[in-house]
């Protein structure tokens, strides 16, 4: 079976279906990755990676959210709220996409999440679509609605429709969602791309480890004020923290001696593994990392989608949340004492722990395209 990953042009949206991708190789299939821009770091995991925008006339995500940072900065309560933007992630990439898929002639299409660029190629092939969650986001009618959010594209290729056979991969952990009757449940396996962790940092200190990351910064407009907010709170905290910054082009002259700002690559859910608290932005994958690491959260939310993913955490008990102001070290205290968060964030680890590994849907995938 041939088995082709189309992707939203970032590392956050394609990462978490490497391990999907690893599964049905191991099991003898033949798999390609197609994305462009930033995505295409997907390659260090070993998948064969097609750049489907070599010229690189596509605008990238930040640059389509920059054209609506009203949208990026709302606190969203539902995916309607960030469909414009959606529907031009669709559409900047959708043409791409199915020429991609064209030329390699798949026998199975999967898809990063409300990515409408996966199921229309897949149309245009007559092979299924499968959409792999990677958040705690629900995708609606999204899909359904497609025809009519833009409906050139259906027209240009003739497309009367979605593609009859259709799936779509849950990785987030039941208690923490409404779920789908009709989906798949899969367990989240963190890939959080190659890096050297430093050998210190493998092992517990003696005193408590706090993680601290924003992400890709695409969706973290309030990150400067964050930090800057870290920093003071983390000379009152009797704990160690690690800030990521890998990429990220953000002062820390004014991080206080317990305060270790990393600028290299190094792999997230490696790090929680020696950690009691993480501090994130509200990213889906700082997030199940977390929760598959079993770790408290401290989620500050910037970025339309982090506040509906932000809200889950909260009242599921694993984190708390607050905004930039609200970050002290009184706060940060209370993040790394409750017991109750602890409990609960192990509760959840062990709920994902229970879910089908990828190499488990293998079999699923293969019956939908026979």
């Amino acid at each position: 079976m041939r088995v082709l990953f189309l992707s939203t042009p970032l590392a956050s949206h394609l990462y978490p279906m490497v391990p999907l991708a690893w599964a049905l190789r191991a099991a003898g299939h033949d798999v390609a990755v197609a994305t462009t821009g930033p995505a295409l770091s997907v390659a260090s995991s070993g998948l064969d990676v097609i750049d489907f925008d070599p010229e690189g006339r596509c605008p990238s995500l930040a640059q389509i959210n920059a054209t609506r940072p009203d949208i990026v900065a709302r606190r969203a309560t539902r995916i309607d709220d960030g469909m414009v933007l959606l529907i031009e992630a669709t559409r900047q990439y959708v043409d791409r996409m199915i020429e991609v898929a064209g030329r390699w002639r798949p026998d199975l299409v999967v898809h990063s999440q409300l990515q409408g660029g996966g199921p229309l190629a897949a149309a245009t092939l007559g092979v299924p679509a499968v959409e792999h969650g990677a958040s705690l986001l629900r995708t609606g009618d999204f899909y359904e609605r497609l025809d009519q959010l833009i409906p050139e594209t259906f027209e240009a290729y003739g497309l009367t429709g979605l593609p009859p056979r259709r799936a779509l991969l849950d990785v987030a952990p039941p208690s923490m969602v409404v779920g789908r009757p009709d989906a798949w449940p899969m367990r989240y396996v963190p890939y959080n791309g190659g890096g050297v962790l430093p050998v210190d940092l493998t092992v517990p200190t003696d005193r408590p480890r706090v993680a601290v990351t924003i992400g890709t910064n695409i969706m973290a407009p309030n990150m400067a004020q964050l930090l800057s907010r870290l920093y003071a709170a983390a000379a009152g905290v009797d704990a160690e923290f690690v800030v990521l910054l890998s990429g990220i082009d953000a002062a820390a002259d004014d991080a206080p001696d317990n305060v270790r700002v990393v600028r290299e690559w190094l792999p997230l859910r490696a790090l929680l593994g020696t950690c009691g608290l993480i501090v994130h932005h509200g990213g889906a994958g700082s997030i199940l990392a977390a929760l598959d690491a079993g770790v408290a959260q401290l989620v500050v939310p910037s970025g339309a989608p982090s506040y509906i993913q932000a809200d889950a955490v909260r009242e599921r008990g694993v984190g708390v949340t607050a905004t930039a102001e609200e970050v002290d070290a009184e706060l940060l205290r209370r993040a790394l004492d409750d017991e109750k968060l602890r409990a609960a964030a192990a509760e959840v680890r062990d709920e994902m722990a229970g879910m089908p590994p990828p190499a488990a849907v293998v079999s699923r995938l293969v019956e939908l395209a026979s």
